[in-house]
């Protein structure tokens, strides 16, 4: 390790787990092509020189990419860790030790040391923020006022951020502008949909090693995650049902072919649950007094709140480990239900998040907002915007070259046509 990573603030679980983590970043960046475009760029036009970023994400080996790039840009950041769960020990040992980065996170942290670790990163003054749920920016304006000054903007990764920062910006209580990366299309079309499936059930495995197949799995929501979620627990088997409130979702999933059914009747009926919604109790009290000895649950929302685990907590005095990532709950009357990851994320606290290949498209948007932010800060006000169009399309055309697919382009002649209105059948 170097005199200046020795010499730098962080906290982290182990500093000798920093070989591992940089083979990880290493395997993983194997599958995120498009930040290795955009990182060859960074070294040469550096736009982020002298730029101070605060970041709360999930430290995983995907986010060290993008930290890799940024601070190829110029970028001084400071990481922290944006669930007490979902950090990887050896990745946060890599930031610091190859990188020289100020990294605050170990996994199964405190929530006074997740409080601690948010004030950390924002002991920097920064310019930009990154949000993964919105904490890093509550913290800003509710209890570091001072530092608001100094902020240009911010981006934000998750739903549940963005449902956060919509209801803050309608209150007139934003005080700068902040990029909502997550409703960008290259981010929730395919990583909400494809990242979340694939790592919900992966995370639900390896916290229980049961078989799908056969199985009543039911999911909470139908939003882009619980889309994902339900096509591939079908996939493996399942049989799906979804519960809803917006019926546009509702009448959605049902022609996609699931049932869709209130939690109320699903409670009865399923072995497995996992909820995605971004709201709280979607699994409450009265539906787990309905559930089977032996239902599984488990959230994929970004806050521990969709399961109702102080309900469970009280129904049930008798909790046991029964599994690295599983708790086993104990009712007065014997019926016992499993919950995954203490009811957190579940594909971070039981797995190891998405797959590099979705994230490299959702990491290639959090550069570019950032980049944008830094050119475009002066005209906007505080507020939630949607992700510049362009960068999307750029980011997608990136993703394809990196694929080596090529797509058609329109002629002069496709072009005019788009653009003319007296064209038509009657010419």
């Amino acid at each position: 390790m170097s005199t200046a990573v020795q010499q730098q603030n962080y906290d982290i679980a182990d500093i000798d787990l920093a070989e591992r983590g940089r083979f990880r970043m290493q395997w993983a960046a194997k599958e995120m092509p498009v930040l290795d475009l955009l990182e060859e760029r960074y070294r040469r036009e550096r736009p982020f020189e002298g730029v101070r970023m605060a970041a709360a994400m999930h430290v995983t080996s995907e986010t060290a990419n993008l930290m890799r790039i940024l601070i190829a840009g110029g970028a001084e950041i400071a990481l922290c860790a944006s669930n007490p769960l979902s950090t990887q020990d050896d990745i946060a040992a890599a930031l610091v030790s190859y990188y020289e980065m100020p990294v605050f996170a170990i996994k199964g942290e405190t929530t006074a040391q997740y409080n601690a670790h948010l004030n950390a990163a924002l002991d920097t003054e920064p310019h930009l923020t990154m949000d993964d749920g919105m904490d890093l920016v509550a913290m800003l304006h509710t209890q570091r006022g001072n530092l608001l000054d100094g902020v240009v903007g911010g981006t934000e990764e998750t739903t549940t951020g963005v449902i956060r920062l919509r209801a803050m910006a309608a209150q007139g209580k934003l005080a700068f502008p902040v990029i909502a990366v997550n409703d960008a299309m290259t981010k929730h079309f395919f990583d909400n949909r494809y990242g979340t499936g694939q790592s919900t059930l992966d995370g639900i495995i390896r916290a229980t090693n049961v078989l799908m197949a056969g199985k009543t799995f039911v999911v909470g929501g139908y939003g882009w995650c619980s889309k994902g979620i339900a096509m591939r627990a079908k996939g493996m088997g399942a049989n799906v049902i979804v519960t809803e409130v917006d019926p546009l979702r509702a009448l959605e999933a049902v022609m996609d072919g699931f049932q869709v059914a209130p939690m109320t009747q699903a409670a009865v009926a399923g072995h497995i649950f996992c909820s995605a919604t971004g709201d709280i109790n979607v699994i409450d009290r009265h539906h787990m007094d309905q559930m089977r000895d032996g239902a599984i649950l488990a959230n994929s929302g970004h806050f521990d709140v969709e399961i109702n685990m102080k309900a469970l907590e009280s129904m049930a005095p008798k909790i046991t480990r029964v599994r690295d990532f599983l708790d086993e709950d104990t009712r007065d009357d014997g019926r016992r239900i499993y919950v995954a990851g203490e009811g957190r994320l579940v594909n971070l606290a039981a797995a190891e998040g998405h797959p590099s290949a979705v994230m490299d498209m959702s990491f290639a948007n959090q550069a570019l907002a950032a980049e944008y932010l830094l050119k475009h800060s002066g005209d906007m006000s505080g507020n939630v915007y949607d992700m510049p169009e362009e960068l999307d399309r750029e980011i997608a055309a990136l993703k394809l070259k990196a694929m080596g697919v090529e797509i058609d382009t329109l002629t002069a002649e496709q072009e005019a046509y788009l653009n003319e209105w007296t064209l038509g059948t009657a010419e």
